[in-house]
């Protein structure tokens, strides 16, 4: 096999929470997977792997070249030691199952490309804290492709290698960085001063609080080649 694995978890739903799903499977269980991320993996040339909602990461050591952690729901304020807020649900088990996919990015060295939550879960994996409300980056009542604010990069940060410029992004997320995490910083921010990019000090961790995925052209957006590239990169050194 000579294109790299990327994994890709994904979120649960009741048959009762689909619209036009049957009556008689309300109470079954379906994993859900946005189709523009893999997308994006495969257009850069990898290979995207759903993972199954009940899987057990530690027991995928040697599948994955990289993973992707996507967009979704809050994180569970417990986790940064908060207590959540009315009207915001949480999805605990799929927290449980993104933050042992991380353990198992450390333990073998694996590239991480984080999108909205996932930029927000690297940054609680780490120690840091979020927002947990910011209503007005809430912009769902656009359609998800339109440029809402701009970005600018640190000038010697990756984001800036891939971007080259300040570009124009959607919002589709009401949670933000708050505190930042150790062996991460900041290099994307927007006009406002919201943290839009974080990127890890000590290993190929990079993730951002904007949907490149859902922008026009969003399968070719440099995010996913350059974690694919990374992974390709992982696998010559292994």
């Amino acid at each position: 096999m000579t294109r790299p694995v990327i994994a890709l978890p994904g979120r649960r739903k009741r048959g009762r929470q689909i619209t036009d799903f049957p009556e008689s499977l309300a109470s079954i269980d379906v994993d859900l997977y946005f189709a523009d991320y893999a997308r994006g993996v495969m257009h850069a040339g990898g290979l995207a792997v759903h993972l199954p909602f009940d899987a057990n990461p530690a027991e995928y050591v040697g599948v994955f070249d990289g993973i992707l952690l996507p967009g979704g729901a809050d994180v569970d304020p417990v986790h940064y030691g908060a207590d959540p807020l009315e009207g915001h649900p949480i999805e605990p088990e799929r927290d449980e199952l993104e933050l042992a996919l991380l353990e198992l990015a450390d333990v073998e060295g694996l590239p991480v490309a984080g999108i909205c939550r996932g930029l927000q879960l690297l940054n609680v994996h780490g120690g840091g804290t979020l927002h947990q409300d910011v209503p007005e980056h809430s912009h769902f009542d656009k359609s998800p492709n339109s440029p809402i604010h701009h970005v600018e990069f640190a000038a010697d940060s990756a984001c800036a290698r891939l971007y080259g410029r300040p570009i124009e992004v959607n919002s589709l997320h009401h949670q933000t960085i708050d505190r930042v995490a150790d062996g991460f910083r900041v290099t994307g921010t927007s006009e406002d001063g919201t943290i839009e990019a974080i990127e890890a000090l000590d290993r190929p961790w990079i993730a951002v609080q904007w949907h490149p995925e859902m922008m026009d052209d969003g399968h070719d957006d440099p995010l996913f080649r350059w974690l694919v590239d990374q992974a390709i990169e992982r696998r010559r050194q292994r």
